[in-house]
């Protein structure tokens, strides 16, 4: 039994009367899970009853459960709404679910990204259905003059056994609004969850499927206004003038004005990343007209100089950001990384003496990994409608992060916080680009320069252009062996541009007694950000097929190598920072070993394993390559995850393949060039994506079954596929790939895929 406090969060618990009569309703959907006949949908009550901020209930036991986080495909605006309806054990067929928009002063953490949603939401959630479930119980207790500890729940019905009485949570939801919130509530045994582990179709299916408006591009509002921006074409440039005139005269086209995105006295957080502090706004009444104006606006740009500015990172740290200046190119940053990784890195982590170590090998092993820049290309370009006013400003976009987005709104705009609401719109793809704010900063300045409500749309030449990009990477990985043959040191050095891929305390650290990890950054004037799965995308690839060339070097099979280190590390582990759990880590690799049939590979099939820890979460994957008509083809993926309790099934295995196919076709196509500080790609006629056919006939995902509470799952799965098809790739065409992307190689070998 656990017991939890609810003022831990208590502004999670305040009711506000605001809401009662169905207020602050943004969305709804009945929960498609069941299929429930017309005759079993409830009607919409005639009056809500809050009972906190994430639970209202109408007198007809219909219940409405707010999904506080921003919903960009993860699924979240289903498995949060379960976890609360399981604790408040309510049926799920009578539940409606909202969008919460963004208010600070209700939720704690309204932030989708770093695969921490459902780990962090987990005990809040809990303990709000939990507590709203209590008050119903306390209700009825006062109702029925009965004690508390008598009265059960099951169902959204109310039951008082002893005297037979029985009330639905819609004719208790009045006075239960009225209450005191407990101090503490009982949380649920895990064996008696009813929701939670069962899988229940996306709330947002219908909508989704029927085409109704979801995302910021859908919304108009009376009067709106159409804006795009135009960017330097290169980075490391700036506006130096521009030619109004030029589009002025052309049809609907309102205003033509040059902006800064930020004051030059703002100190940016972390996700005020800008790329261009300078941009120019073309504002006209219609998307097509607004695009024309675009393509003719005549700009002339310069180089621009070296800048910096104060950053605010997490915990409150500020440092000054240097930009350097210049037109950078892609040799130019291999040249630089090259340079870099042959000198003295920053010690990240040394454990016993791997100089000493590599001194006396008999063999060391050293190879070189290295992976291009990235473009986020979501689905959804950006976008974002404002509506700033003198008193009041009201933004309507996608964004993972709206709480950092709030400081620079404050800053840029002028008004207090408490003038400015900020709403949720359904994210058409995130993988870390919706986290930065720049996009409704610069809807919100472009509405407040004209005066009206504007709708500002990149085009799909702006978006991939922009930044915000993975960085590029290399690692260097040297083994040394003994005279046996047996492993006694491992060195890492890896930078990249401008950031280290290096978690300095995970595998295979606390597992060899000599261990080195050094890093290195080259700073850039190219922005970069959070990419699915942070550094670990990279760092996870390289030494995942370091380790596999390892155990072949050493004759060893690759999964009984890495659990020979994980044995190790459990029983005997070197250094007190290692931040996995190593049973864990091997439970994994076992699982995926039964799953895959590891050691009864079929005939002609090429296999490769991978496996990485990250976001609090295990994953161990197996791909199969089959060669079909001279062509490698990744027909099979079976991957094994600990990610503790499984909120959603269906949801999490469906969330697992796409971060697969993901990861597949990013390891064989994906790759952005810099000419001139210019990105070379700008559009999907030269940015290859992976394709339906190319995507793996059979994706199994399986998940070990534990009461560990829910850890990440949106990115654990994708940093291992990368080595898992480099693995897979040796073995069907013989060679090693040591660089990102795979593709242009294979097509040297003419295999093409």
């Amino acid at each position: 039994m656990k017991i939890a406090t609810t003022s831990m969060n208590r502004r999670s618990f305040l009711k506000a009367s605001a809401l009662a009569g169905g207020g602050m309703v943004l969305s709804f959907s009945w929960l498609a899970g069941c299929k429930p006949t017309p005759e079993e949908v409830l009607e919409m009550p005639k009056e809500w009853f809050e009972l906190n901020s994430y639970i209202k209930i109408g007198e007809n036991g219909a219940v409405t459960l707010f999904s506080p986080n921003p919903e960009f495909g993860s699924n979240v605006k289903t498995s949060m709404p379960m976890i609360l309806a399981d604790e408040l054990d309510v049926d799920w067929k009578n539940v409606f679910v909202e969008q919460a928009d963004f208010y600070p002063e209700r939720y704690e953490r309204q932030f989708t990204g770093g695969s921490q949603g459902i780990r962090q939401g987990w005990k809040p959630l809990r303990t709000a259905g939990a507590t709203a479930r209590q008050m119903l119980i306390n209700a009825a207790a006062q109702t029925w003059n009965v004690p508390a500890a008598e009265i059960t729940t099951a169902a959204g019905v109310i039951h008082h056994k002893p005297s037979g009485k029985k009330a639905g949570y819609g004719e208790m939801a009045s006075l239960a609004a009225t209450l005191e919130v407990p101090e503490e509530v009982t949380l649920k045994e895990i064996k008696d969850f009813s929701i939670i582990g069962t899988s229940r179709k996306n709330v947002s299916g219908k909508e989704i499927v029927t085409g109704k408006p979801l995302f910021a591009l859908d919304h108009k509002v009376e009067g709106m206004l159409v804006a795009m921006i135009v960017h330097p074409p290169a980075f490391g440039m700036k506006v130096k003038s521009f030619d109004a005139t030029s589009v002025n005269s052309m049809p609907g086209i309102r205003d033509v004005f040059s902006f800064q995105v930020h004051k030059d006295d703002y100190e940016q957080n972390f996700f005020d990343t800008t790329t261009h502090p300078e941009l120019v706004a073309i504002v006209g009444n219609s998307t097509w007209e607004v695009l024309q104006a675009k393509r003719q606006l005549k700009v002339d740009w310069e180089v621009a100089p070296e800048r910096s500015f104060v950053m605010t990172g997490f915990g409150g740290n500020k440092s000054t950001v240097k930009v350097p200046a210049g037109l950078e190119n892609t040799p130019g940053h291999l040249a630089k990384m090259e340079e870099f990784s042959k000198k003295p890195g920053n010690i990240l982590r040394r454990d016993g003496n791997p100089e000493e170590a590599f001194k006396k090998a008999a063999k060391v092993l050293e190879r070189t990994y290295t992976a291009p820049f990235l473009a986020h290309n979501c689905m959804e370009p950006v976008n974002c409608f404002a509506h700033v006013t003198a008193d009041k400003a009201v933004i309507y976009g996608p964004t993972q992060a709206p709480e950092s987005i709030m400081q620079a709104l404050v800053h840029r705009l002028g008004l207090p916080k408490e003038k400015i609401q900020i709403n949720l719109a359904r994210m058409g793809g995130g993988f870390g680009q919706r986290a930065y704010g720049h996009h409704m900063v610069e809807a919100a300045v472009i509405s407040q320069t004209v005066g009206a409500p504007v709708k500002m749309v990149y085009t799909r030449e702006d978006d991939m252009t922009y930044g915000i990009y993975r960085p590029t990477y290399t690692a260097t990985y040297r083994a040394a062996l003994d005279e046996k043959g047996n492993l006694t040191a491992i060195h890492v050095k890896a930078g990249g541009i401008p950031e280290t891929p290096i978690a300095p305390n995970r595998f295979p650290a606390g597992a060899v007694d000599n261990y080195l990890a050094e890093g290195w950054a080259i700073p850039s004037n190219i922005t970069i950000g959070a990419f699915r799965a942070p550094r670990s995308n990279f760092i996870a690839s390289a030494e995942q097929s370091f380790l596999d060339e390892l155990a072949e070097e050493m004759g060893k099979d690759p999964i009984d190598f890495r659990l020979e280190l994980l044995e190790r590390a459990k029983t005997n582990p070197v250094g007190e920072r290692n931040d996995y759990d190593p049973e864990r880590y091997a439970g994994v690799l076992k699982l995926v070993r039964e799953k895959s049939g590891w050691d009864s590979t079929p005939a002609n099939t090429h296999r490769g394993v991978s496996a990485y820890f990250c976001h609090n979460s295990y994953v161990a994957e197996v791909v199969d390559t089959v060669i079909k008509d001279n062509q490698p083809v990744v027909e099979s993926v079976y991957a094994a995850v600990d990610c503790g309790i499984v909120i959603n099934p269906d949801a999490a295995r469906n969330m697992g393949e796409g971060a697969v196919v993901d990861g597949i076709g990013n390891a064989f196509f994906g790759e952005l060039t810099f000419d001139n500080g210019a990105p070379s790609k700008r559009n999907f006629d030269k940015y290859r994506m992976i394709r339906i056919g190319e995507a793996p006939k059979k994706i199994e995902v399986h998940f070990v079954e534990n009461n560990e509470d829910p850890t990440g799952l949106g990115e654990p799965l994708f940093p291992p596929v990368f080595a898992a098809v480099a693995n897979s790739l040796y073995k069907a065409t013989g060679k090693r790939y040591y660089e990102q992307p795979f593709a242009p190689q294979l097509e040297m070998q003419n295999l093409r895929m």
